[in-house]
C-alpha cells in the first residue's frame, strides 16, 4: 500500500526552474510552473507559496548526470542549489536521474506542434513533470516488492 505524498519536482537549469507537482495519490505528476532565475530568496517565496498550497512533503530534483553516469560541474551546481532550498524549506530531498527529459520535453511539444524554442517555460515545466513522474513510478514499484 502506497501512503498518500504531495512531492514537487524540480528541473533546476541556469536560467530557469521548471516545478511539478502531483496529485496526493503520488500517481500522477503535472507541470505547475516556471520561475524565472532571480535571488535565491525570490525563488525560496516563490516556491514557499507552492509547498504551503500543496501542503509538499519532499522535494525531488532532477540530476544532469553526464551521459556516461558521471556527475559534472552543472549537477555539483544543482545539488548544492536543491540542498539550500531544501534547508530554507526544511523538506526532505531526493533526486533523480534526468538525463534527457529536457529532450523527451521538446519532443513531446513537437508532436502537440509547440514550437520549443519559443516556450522554454514549457519544456521546464514538462522537464520537471517528467523527473516527478520518473520518481512517483519509482516510488510505487519499490512499494509493489
Amino acid at each position: 500500500m502506497v501512503t498518500k505524498i504531495s512531492a514537487l519536482g524540480l528541473d533546476i537549469g541556469r536560467k530557469r526552474i521548471g516545478v511539478a507537482g502531483c496529485d496526493r495519490t503520488g500517481l500522477i505528476a503535472t507541470g505547475l510552473t516556471t520561475i524565472e532565475s532571480q535571488s535565491f530568496q525570490q525563488v525560496v517565496e516563490q516556491l514557499q507559496a507552492i509547498v504551503a498550497e500543496r501542503k509538499v512533503d519532499v522535494l525531488v530534483a532532477g540530476l544532469p548526470y553526464s551521459m556516461n553516469g558521471t556527475l559534472g560541474s552543472q549537477a555539483r551546481k544543482v545539488q548544492k542549489f536543491a540542498k539550500r532550498l531544501a534547508q530554507a524549506l526544511n523538506l526532505p530531498l531526493e533526486y533523480i536521474d534526468e538525463r534527457l527529459t529536457s529532450y523527451q520535453a521538446e519532443q513531446m511539444m513537437l508532436a502537440e506542434n509547440i514550437s520549443p524554442s519559443r516556450n522554454k517555460g514549457s519544456i521546464d515545466r514538462k522537464a520537471a513533470a517528467l523527473i516527478l513522474q520518473q520518481w512517483l513510478d519509482e516510488r510505487r514499484e519499490k512499494c509493489n516488492h
